[in-house]
């Protein structure tokens, strides 16, 4: 697996998991 590769997917996850945790706080 490309480093670099599996560095983008994570900031893509917590950038996913940091708005699904706003929208819960706003509801």
């Amino acid at each position: 697996m490309d480093h670099n590769a599996h560095s983008v997917f994570l900031l893509y996850y917590h950038l996913i998991m940091v708005v699904k945790y706003r929208r819960k706080v706003i509801d």
